[in-house]
């Protein structure tokens, strides 16, 4: 295996490595986003050590037994690409004779550990999939795991399909699964190194504001060139192409079947940014509460396109669902739109920028949780949540990020606020501050044993002030990288 080149992925290169190394057969599903470097990572990693692959092929409007053929004609070349003879082995005309051409392949090999990469296994699966699913789980419960030396990779990015047919299948791939990888977009420390490696030199700011507009997607950063200024590269991604409304397409399409009603919700929640409940969707959307919301909503999570969040302070604990891809946020704000903003350059220090980037880089610093309880010394925190309350004079106020630590008896309020330089405490914010901790100390929620901490996570921590008071703790972007 290799390892070394490979940007960030520590905890998924020890488990690849873990199965690689193992004294048995190993079944491993790898699913996530598009576009986040699921089939790169298996590559790389296994560069010249893969005994066999094949991809699948995405193809629209085409009847099931003619999908089918193509996908076996492709599989067929691969057979032949990695050693099977082209005179003796025929095309398959089923999955059943496909698999046992692939046993004859692998048999025929002498690798310590043999290395079987499935890739996009829905696309391969096409309109039928049951077929090739009975025949995948045949060819792996009756052959592959009992050669003990047989490492199955499949991948997926139609997350809902790599959920129903292998995660969650309840027929021939029920429990078989070794393990299984749900890959996340970069961290802003693993972009950090992806930019350097890339000769580039941009400050942590600017890949914060990177990384608010593409996300840590490698795919998006990959566009990015190292001669070109920030404003340029972003240009390049959203401006300066005719295609970006397919690529926003193209991102649900290569993750759901019925995408359409995928986008309808995705473009609803894009409007809130603090996000729905589950009525308030139901409700935009005309559409009727069940299994088949509960279900697209649950595969808009699994595929890190959209998170929930528990908000408290109301008559009952409201769930809440965010848009949290940052590709899709920028997009349906400013590019879908018909936006007098056409270049990077007219956006910057306008309102709509400050506003868009004072939301942005709150969901930025809830994406990097368990940098900021690190940094904290948070040992073992609960599960984060959004609070509202009132103040004894009847105004409304709001957490947005509450971070309990039960071990510690303690609660830390964190206030999020993203400047170009220090950011500077006015006395009215300060009151504003002080009426937030009153009103959450006279709330339900506030444990009469736990103390608080307010916490200020700002671009470039705070200046010094008189108005500093209430503040405990200060958190500036540099760290969230560490």
């Amino acid at each position: 295996m290799r390892t070394t080149d490979i940007i960030g992925r520590k905890p998924e290169l020890e488990t690849l490595k873990y199965l690689y190394d193992s004294q048995k057969s190993e079944f491993l599903a790898i699913y996530g986003r598009r576009r986040v470097g699921k089939s790169f990572l298996i590559e790389e990693a296994f560069e010249g050590e893969i005994s066999f692959t094949a991809v699948g092929i995405f193809k629209k409007d085409t009847d099931s037994s003619t999908y089918k053929k193509t996908q076996l004609v492709h599989f067929h070349e691969c057979l032949i690409e990695y050693g099977l003879n082209r005179e003796d082995t025929p095309v398959p005309e089923s999955w059943r004779e496909a698999f046992a051409l692939l046993r004859k392949l692998l048999a025929s090999k002498r690798a310590r550990k043999k290395v079987v990469f499935l890739d996009e296994l829905p696309w391969l699966a096409g309109p039928q999939s049951s077929e090739l699913v009975e025949e995948l789980g045949w060819f792996w419960n009756e052959w592959a795991r009992k050669q003990k030396n047989i490492f199955l990779i499949v991948c997926g990015s139609s997350t809902s399909w790599m959920l129903d047919n292998v995660i969650r299948d309840y027929g021939g791939l029920h429990g078989r699964l070794t393990e299984k990888i749900h890959l996340q977009p970069f961290s802003l420390k693993e972009c950090e190194e992806f930019f350097s490696k890339r000769g580039f030199h941009m400050s942590r700011y600017e890949i914060a504001l990177c990384y608010m507009t593409i996300g840590g997607i490698p795919y998006y950063m990959d566009k990015l060139r190292p001669n070109r200024t920030l404003a340029e590269n972003i240009d390049s991604v959203y401006y300066n192409r005719n295609d970006v409304s397919q690529e926003f397409k193209d991102v649900y399409t290569g993750l759901f079947t019925s995408s359409e009603r995928y986008i309808d919700i995705v473009k609803a929640l894009g409007k809130k940014f603090y996000g729905m409940t589950r009525a308030e969707i139901e409700s935009h959307l005309k559409i009727k509460s069940g299994g088949t919301l509960s279900k697209m909503l649950d595969n808009l999570i699994e595929s890190g396109i959209i998170k929930t969040y528990k908000r408290y302070g109301e008559a009952r604990v409201t769930t809440v669902y965010q848009l949290k891809d940052f590709f899709s946020l920028f997009y349906l704000r400013f590019i879908e739109t018909s936006s007098k903003y056409t270049q990077w350059r007219s956006l910057q220090r306008t309102p709509a920028f400050y506003t868009w980037a004072g939301n942005s880089f709150e969901l930025l610093v809830a994406e990097h949780i368990p940098q900021l309880c690190e940094i904290l010394r948070i040992k073992d925190p609960a599960e984060s949540y959004c609070w509202t309350g009132k103040t004894p004079d009847e105004k409304n106020v709001q957490i947005d990020l509450l971070i309990p630590a039960p071990m510690e008896r303690t609660d830390y309020l964190c206030e999020i606020k993203f400047s170009e330089n220090m950011y500077s405490i006015s006395a009215d914010y300060e009151a504003s501050l002080r009426n937030k901790l009153e009103a959450f100390i006279n709330s339900k929620q506030h444990k009469k044993t736990h103390s608080l901490q307010l916490v200020m996570v700002t671009s470039f921590g705070l200046s010094k002030s008189i108005h500093n008071g209430s503040v405990n703790s200060t958190i500036c972007l540099d760290q969230l990288f560490n």
